[in-house]
């Protein structure tokens, strides 16, 4: 998955970009070491990983996945 495939899925699961890229910088989850998706983006994290710690923090619909 490419880092603009993972920002069109944020932003569908969310409907909104900018409270997509807000929530991406302000919720820590745990299954991401505790940082939030713009550092574990930032230190390397695949993409597609980081989308699977989201999809199931947001409890999103298996087709989603």
């Amino acid at each position: 998955m490419r880092h603009s495939e993972f920002w069109e899925r944020m932003t569908a699961a969310l409907r909104d970009e900018g409270y997509a890229r807000y929530w991406a910088g302000s919720t820590v989850i745990g299954s991401l070491e505790g940082r939030t998706v713009d550092e574990a983006l930032a230190a390397g994290e695949s993409p597609k990983a980081v989308w699977r710690a989201v999809h199931a923090v947001l409890d999103l619909p298996e087709r989603d996945r």
